[in-house]
């Protein structure tokens, strides 16, 4: 673990004199790259620096506790850095887990109601509040990319931007199948229904990620529809593109403005594209995937959201909170501190 660590805090030294370099500073793509690197090992070097001092300091309380004066204050001192000592160990553990390289990135999220018709719907609607709720708990700012409303609430697909700091981190465990069972506003009767939306969590493509040959891309301008206020119908602004080589098709309309809805199309466009070259790339790597909490596919069951009961289930980890209520209103920490925990533990082991 040391051998690592002393080659990381060189890296980091490395970078900081590369970082001096006017050359390196004039070169915006080269500067961010080395800087993204930096700032990906800093929390590691710092905990490491922490611990050569508590080591150092180990050291000398050993040899004070030899003193007859100040053997008594020795080993209490001894004692209590040694306790740092083990603490800070597990600390580094942790922090020298591989890191994913998109943890600090934002997030591009889309939600579909799927099983369930018009409810389905609705609870997509239901999860959009839930992840906005729990966005603002976390000082993170929402920016919708496209929605397509539903008549009888909620949306039937909504793609939404989250920006701010590590939301990838928090978020990346969110992509599969979210099952609600609950009484419909609709039914009659009082039985409880099954429904189903999913949710796809991708993180945003920076430039240094991905480069779109925009040569590669049909752009369609249509007029706008479906629910998108007064003035959405009258204008030629919805944008519309598809990526020939892949086929995948991407559609905006939330603004007036055809440049606007433009550039949030590009830029689904691109983080579509980002994940799947990602996707990709895990396949080639065959483990990676599935050493994941989950397989981060949609359709994969993931949570389920129980209103008789008041609970929520998550699938991948057994684990259970009977406080739905809370959850909806964007409570979802000790949900996504067990997914990390789990993640942590399997990585740990060596999964």
């Amino acid at each position: 673990m040391i051998e690592r660590l002393n080659i990381i805090e060189e890296r980091y030294n490395e970078l900081t004199q590369k970082l001096m370099d006017p050359e390196i500073l004039s070169n915006i793509k080269e500067s961010t790259k080395l800087s993204k690197e930096q700032a990906d090992i800093k929390d590691v070097v710092e905990e490491y620096q922490k611990y050569k001092k508590i080591l150092a300091d180990l050291d000398e309380a050993k040899e004070m506790i030899k003193d007859p004066e100040l053997s008594e204050f020795a080993k209490e001192e001894s004692e209590k850095l040694t306790n740092q000592k083990e603490e800070t160990e597990k600390k580094l553990e942790i922090l020298l887990i591989p890191k994913d390289p998109n943890d600090g990135k934002n997030v591009i999220v889309e939600i579909r109601g799927a099983a369930g018709g018009d409810e389905a719907n609705i609870f997509a609607g239901d999860l959009f509040r839930m992840y906005s709720k729990y966005s603002e708990n976390n000082d993170w700012k929402i920016e919708i990319l496209n929605e397509e409303s539903s008549d009888a609430g909620g949306f039937s697909q909504i793609e939404f931007m989250i920006k701010g700091e590590n939301v990838y981190s928090k978020l990346k465990y969110e992509s599969g199948s979210h099952r609600v069972q609950r009484v419909p506003a609709t039914e009659s009767q009082g039985r409880v229904h099954t429904s189903t939306a999913t949710v796809l969590v991708m993180p945003e493509a920076e430039e240094v990620d991905f480069d779109l040959d925009m040569n590669e891309v049909r752009i369609d301008i249509t007029r706008s529809s479906g629910c998108g206020g007064q003035g959405v119908n009258t204008t030629d602004s919805a944008v519309r593109l598809t990526h020939i080589p892949t086929g995948i098709i991407v559609y905006s309309q939330t603004e007036r403005s055809q440049i606007k809805n433009k550039e949030k199309a590009i830029k689904i466009l691109k983080t579509r594209l980002y994940d799947l070259k990602m996707q990709e790339k895990e396949k080639e790597l065959g483990e990676e995937r599935r050493s994941k909490i989950g397989t981060g596919d949609r359709s994969e069951k993931i949570r389920t959201y129980n209103y008789p009961q008041n609970r929520v289930t998550d699938h991948r980890i057994g684990f259970t909170i009977k406080q739905l209520d809370r959850v909806m209103e964007g409570y979802l920490d000790p949900i996504i501190e067990a997914l990390i925990n789990e993640d942590q533990a399997q990585k740990l082991a060596g999964k």
